[in-house]
């Protein structure tokens, strides 16, 4: 998060930042808003800066207790005040900064269920291990994400506490499900030979058995003789595809080296 401190220690959002807020009183001539990233400092949303067409009621644009993503135009340090703006925010702009936020809530709440069960302040375990993780990787979130993915070394590298690191890593594990994604192939495999239904058993369970990269999934089943499904679940396309390819490959050699029938389709 960029930012910018003054001599009394408060923290400001940069100018041109989008930032998440919540509205808490809506006027005639605009909103007042509290920045929810910024401990609640408040921000003012122009009714000239709510909508690019002329806005006639501003409560049909904006409503007390409303989340919004907002962009910020000045920012007046000494008088603590800063404008901002609902209309110069696209929807991308949006989606992406409400998933940031609400990762780095997510990451928050990691983070305090860890600091109970260590019987730490949850404040105070909380703002060091955000401090800690997001000087190490893009963002807590994606920090913990690697924990889960990896195992609890990856917190223990981060130079805390070995009970630190336990704890995150059973927090994180049972409220982060790690992104995945599932392709699928056809098999056909045939054999004439008098142990053919053998051969062909010793394929699949070679092809399900294959040597995998950590956290890939391959499950093989029939749909109806002679013809087999692959399935293979992984973190991502890339991986995924050169994982069927790799049993495609093997069954295929397999079937020719037994002297069956093979045919694979994607």
């Amino acid at each position: 998060m960029s930012s910018k401190l003054t001599d009394s220690s408060k923290v400001f959002p940069e100018v041109g930042e989008f930032v998440v807020a919540t509205v808490v009183k809506v006027t005639d001539y605009g909103a007042y808003v509290n920045l929810d990233e910024y401990e609640n400092m408040e921000g003012l949303l122009h009714i000239s800066e709510i909508s690019s067409s002329w806005v006639k009621n501003i409560h049909d644009y904006v409503h007390e207790r409303e989340k919004l993503v907002l962009k910020v135009l000045r920012v007046d340090v000494d008088k603590a005040h800063i404008d901002l703006s609902l209309r110069r925010v696209n929807k991308k702009e949006k989606q992406e900064k409400m998933l940031e936020w609400k990762k780095r809530r997510k990451a928050e709440s990691i983070f305090e269920f860890a600091s109970r069960k260590l019987g730490i302040d949850p404040k105070t375990f909380t703002k060091q291990a955000m401090s800690i993780f997001e000087e190490k990787f893009n963002s807590a979130y994606a920090g913990l994400e690697e924990v889960v993915e990896k195992g609890e070394e990856v917190a223990s590298r981060l130079k805390i506490p070995k009970d630190w690191a336990e704890a995150i890593f059973e927090v994180a594990q049972q409220r982060i499900k790690l992104p995945t994604v599932r392709i699928k192939g056809n098999l056909k495999l045939t054999c004439d030979k008098p142990d053919g239904i053998d051969l062909i058993k010793k394929i699949l369970i070679g092809c399900k058995t294959l040597r995998k990269p950590r956290k890939v999934k391959v499950d093989v089943y029939t749909v109806g003789a002679p013809a087999y499904v692959i399935e293979v679940t992984a973190k991502n396309y890339k991986e995924a595809e050169k994982m069927l390819q790799e049993i495609a490959s093997f069954a295929l050699k397999e079937s020719k080296d037994y002297g069956c029938e093979g045919e694979f389709k994607r």
